[in-house]
């Protein structure tokens, strides 16, 4: 942390100190930071989705915001596309220091109010870690796999009362802290039918042992004080699937792939419209459960059906018009159907059509600073796959609009070759004329620039296989 933010960590405790001496009663609290290759001039700091100020950043990327007449809770700062939470109460100074170019992972807190802060954000990280780890641990027997989340509970548990016991933190920090845990725990429950090995997911939801969800008589689907928490949102999505699931094992099974995937995703959204009341939990729920069915179809009976109940039951304006274009853009990225004309520019700042580059079998994926473990990921993949499939073209494209030097920084941070790399033109236009959802998306086209996979994935195991066959054909 630079010098600046120490002397501002002073200058804010000595004011606050003689405030507190002036008037107990004063209820306000400061935040501030420095952001590293910021995408804006600016953040954005808003409570329970209301925006309170635009706020610039300074000459030197910095800024400093005093809130009157807080209200304690967890606000979130916005800059560009990337958001984040932080716990503000009474008298807290908090500052931050972060790099855009790994957003999460390089958020520090100081200032006074940093130890809570911190405490959050590293749980946040360590969850997103764990994530990866409980899809490993579902491959166990129900009962061992309970014992390995119960210990993982009661570690989690442990950190907090040690964390509590050295820096006594307000009631309402540990009411925060206490849920992440419990939502956790509870989504690492729900998930397991969907993980465990087999595709007979019904089969697994009946091997589980009894009371391995008695928590649910306590659900309350319409927490407004959680509404805007990642672990009990998560923790909602996964419930709904797996109770669905439930529901859609009494359907026809001589039904085909396509029918079975449509009944399953709407016993989903009649679930959230019976459960949940509250609108912005509702809305969320219902925009991506409609979301994840249409990026994956393009049925267009079945979309009509899925989109129509999103479209009456949601109360999101925005959403509706979002999701509505959204699923007509679908049907124009049918297999069989002509790629779209798309405006790129590679790193020598040509501009280029993406037709043109295509005159063999091509696959096209796609990536973002926000995503940036994907960013990693992926890059890594496509260069395995580059050397094991010399006859297949791989075209890599950036869907930011920060422009092309923030793109071309990171590829060489990785010294990751910029052959094959573009970025688009008209982000926004390109991204609704592709479909760019999830991330992770993948277009495979032929020679013909005929659409062979609208959405294929370059990690799912059956990936290689696909193309092998191609490549065969």
């Amino acid at each position: 942390m630079r010098i600046y933010f120490s002397v501002v960590v002073l200058l804010l405790t000595f004011f606050g100190c003689k405030q507190d001496s002036d008037n107990e009663r004063d209820s306000y609290a400061y935040i501030g930071g420095e952001i590293i290759n910021p995408n804006t001039n600016y953040v954005v700091l808003s409570i329970d989705q209301k925006v309170i100020d635009t706020v610039k950043l300074n000459g030197v990327n910095r800024f400093l915001y005093k809130l009157d007449s807080l209200t304690p809770g967890i606000y979130t700062f916005k800059h560009g596309v990337e958001t984040q939470m932080v716990l503000l109460e009474p008298r807290d100074s908090v500052l931050f220091r972060l790099n855009t170019l790994d957003f999460d992972e390089s958020l520090v807190f100081t200032g006074h109010g940093d130890k809570k802060n911190n405490y959050l954000i590293n749980d946040f990280l360590e969850h997103e870690k764990e994530e990866k780890y409980i899809i490993k641990l579902c491959q166990l027997s129900p009962d061992a796999y309970e014992q390995k989340i119960d210990s993982i509970k009661t570690e989690k548990d442990n950190l907090l009362a040690s964390f509590i016991n050295r820096y006594d933190p307000s009631p309402l920090f540990i009411k925060i802290a206490e849920a992440n845990n419990k939502y956790s725990y509870y989504s690492n429950k729900e998930v397991y039918p969907f993980a465990h090995h087999g595709k007979n997911k019904m089969k697994n939801l009946k091997s589980l042992p009894d009371g391995f969800y008695d928590y649910r008589k306590t659900i309350n689907y319409n927490d407004t004080f959680f509404s805007d928490y990642h672990n009990y949102r998560t923790f909602l999505k996964h419930n709904i699937s797996n109770l669905a699931l439930k529901k859609h094992a009494k359907h026809d099974d001589e039904k085909s792939r396509k029918q079975h995937a449509f009944c399953y995703n709407f016993e989903r959204l009649k679930l959230v419209d019976s459960l949940v009341s509250d609108p912005n939990i509702k809305d969320d729920l219902l925009y991506h459960f409609t979301l994840k069915y249409l990026s994956k179809h393009d049925d267009e009976s079945y979309n009509r059906k899925v989109l129509d109940f999103y479209l009456d039951k949601s109360s999101n304006a925005s959403e509706k018009e979002r999701m509505t274009k959204y699923a007509n853009s679908i049907h124009k990225l049918k297999n069989g159907s002509q790629l779209p004309l798309v405006d790129l520019v590679d790193y020598n700042h040509e501009a280029i059509e993406l037709n043109t580059l295509i005159n063999e079998l091509t696959v096209i994926t796609f990536w973002s600073n926000v995503y940036y473990q994907h960013f990693k990921d992926s890059h890594y993949k496509i260069r395995e796959l580059e050397l094991k499939y010399p006859e297949v073209h791989f075209i890599t494209i950036n869907v930011d609009d920060y422009g092309l030097e923030k793109a071309e920084k990171l590829l060489d941070n990785f010294n990751f070759n910029h052959e094959h790399e573009y970025q688009f033109q008209d982000s926004k236009l390109a991204s609704e004329k592709l479909i760019i959802y999830p991330i992770t998306k993948t277009i495979i086209v032929d020679k013909d620039k005929k659409i062979i996979e609208s959405n294929a994935n370059i990690f799912s195991y059956k990936f290689e296989d696909d193309i092998l066959g191609l490549i065969n054909r």
